[in-house]
């Protein structure tokens, strides 16, 4: 397992690679950086991103999304993957909003957590993107990378990977480091081909030493 110093090492090289890394959801207030992210639930980033500029220019608000049938919002998101089911949580959220808070987004992990199509990922993606609030969230490209660097196990859970996370991570690094973490995930440690060769921190990959030496194996 690599250490806290490793691990935040490792961390600082990745943000020398991407110093640019952020969230890529195209939103304007917590209210779309919401409904962007659970419409992102097994779909990527870049398919969300062509429905939402003309989403968000029709439903500005959570009474908007309340006042249409869901027949119809399923067809406004329709190229989304999942699409009835995401419609089905956008109401129920939206009507949570409006009863519970006002309309407006809670700051609060745990009162997110409360709403429909919210899991702990989506609400720490929201309190740490919207609110600037200190947390990590752990999708895939989290996942991979960190089992991958030995930073956690193979067989823990996403929350245990969440724990592990923050518990070798300064606080104040959690939110940059998401999303660091993801953009080294999906541009350069890739799933299925990660850039081994050229990787800076090939040195202390598990994963990228066992690939290396399969392919240099497979070469002679």
């Amino acid at each position: 397992m690599l250490s806290k110093r490793g691990t935040v090492n490792a961390l600082e090289t990745m943000e020398e690679m991407f110093p640019e890394a952020k969230c890529e959801l195209w939103h304007r207030n917590p209210f779309e950086l919401l409904v962007a992210v659970i419409l992102s639930a097994q779909c990527t980033d870049a398919l969300v991103n062509k429905v939402t500029p003309g989403l968000f220019e029709k439903y500005t608000k959570p009474e908007d999304i309340v006042a249409v049938e869901q027949e119809q919002l399923e067809q406004d998101i329709r190229s989304i993957g999942l699409f009835r089911s995401k419609a089905k949580n956008l109401q129920k959220m939206s009507a949570s909003l409006i009863s519970q808070y006002g309309g407006e987004v809670p700051a609060d992990r745990d009162e997110l957590m409360k709403l429909a199509g919210v899991g702990r990922k989506t609400a720490n993606v929201v309190a740490s993107v919207a609110f600037d609030l200190p947390a990590i969230a752990v999708d895939t490209h989290v996942e991979r990378v960190s089992k991958r660097l030995g930073i956690c196990r193979w067989k823990d859970s996403v929350l245990e990977v969440e724990k592990t996370l923050m518990q070798k991570l300064p606080e104040e690094k959690w939110s940059i480091s998401h999303h660091v973490l993801i953009f080294f995930g999906r541009y350069h440690c890739k799933s299925r081909n990660p850039s081994c060769p050229d990787c800076p921190l090939l040195d202390i990959c598990r994963e990228g030493q066992k690939r290396m030496k399969k392919r240099g194996e497979d070469a002679g």
